[in-house]
């Protein structure tokens, strides 16, 4: 399992926690949306949760660092969130540091 299903709850609550701002509320959930589209159009139904998940959190320090993702994977341990995950978040930033 990519990560225990109490920390999907904390991911939301770590997720509200770390964005105030009504556009990265709204920019969160959209992605979340596009994702488990994604997902579901490009075969992988059974992994929509999971991808659901990082376009949730893909932006969860953008407040604190201005998109640089140096809090991300530390919030994200604390919240008890795989490193599967946490990868696949901080994946999007790759190379923009």
């Amino acid at each position: 399992a990519w990560m225990r299903e109490s920390a999907v709850a904390e991911a939301a609550e770590t997720f509200k926690e770390n964005n105030k701002e009504p556009f990265h509320i709204l920019h969160g959930l959209t992605v979340e949306g596009v994702m488990r589209w994604y997902a579901e159009d490009l075969g992988y139904g059974g992994e929509k949760d999971f991808w659901g998940l990082v376009g949730l959190l893909h932006d969860i320090d953008f407040e604190l660092t201005g998109g640089a993702l140096l809090k991300a994977p530390e919030l994200l341990r604390e919240a008890g969130i795989s490193e599967e995950l946490i990868h696949g978040v901080v994946s999007h930033g790759y190379g923009h540091r």
